[in-house]
């Protein structure tokens, strides 16, 4: 817990040191203070950004922390902030839920075109998969660890994640994995 708030004091020190500086258009990150500086500020945005607040102003987000650091009267009523962050906070709920149907409409769409494409098998939990290489063994049971090559795509094709990539299989509990996998492993013949 003392280090988060070590780390938070000097990306904070970071922050109004940078802003002291008119004339620089952004500080240097050349010591550990300043990158981890920037490492916090960076995660903070990301994590903001997930959450769908890209609304927010940057330099808004600086000044009030140079405010609070340097201990300077708030510039905005709390009854006002409590506005704006009601606000704020209503129009990325509205973003994210537009967001979460275009994805479901989007979903449910792939997997009817999916489910047409030949040599894909539909489940009745609705777990859809394709043997690309049938082997001869037994199917694992629930208790199993496998080896398996698996490459996770996106509905728009992109992967997210591959063991094909990184060129090694990985070994994987069959009872462990999530219930797709658990269903699916135990389909394959290995």
């Amino acid at each position: 817990m003392k280090q988060h708030r070590l780390a938070a004091a000097v990306a904070l020190v970071g922050l109004v040191l940078a802003g002291c500086d008119q004339q620089a258009s952004s500080p240097e990150l050349k010591t550990p203070a300043q990158k981890a500086s920037y490492g916090i500020g960076l995660n903070m945005g990301k994590s903001l950004a997930q959450e769908g607040m890209e609304d927010l102003d940057s330099k808004a987000v600086a000044l009030g922390i140079e405010d609070a650091v340097s201990k300077k009267e708030q510039r905005i009523k709390d009854e006002e902030l409590v506005e704006a962050f009601t606000a704020l906070q209503k129009r990325a709920e509205e973003r994210l839920a537009k967001a979460s149907e275009e994805a479901a409409s989007a979903g449910k769409k792939f997997l009817e075109e999916n489910a047409k494409k030949p040599g894909v098998v539909t489940t009745a939990s609705g777990l859809q998969y394709e043997v690309v290489k049938k082997a001869d063994g037994p199917q694992p049971k629930p208790t199993d660890v496998v080896t398996v090559h698996y490459e996770g795509k996106l509905i728009d094709g992109k992967v997210f994640d591959s063991s094909v990539e990184r060129g090694s299989p990985i070994d994987l509990p069959v009872s462990g994995v999530i219930p797709g996998w658990v269903e699916g492993l135990q389909l394959m013949h290995v």
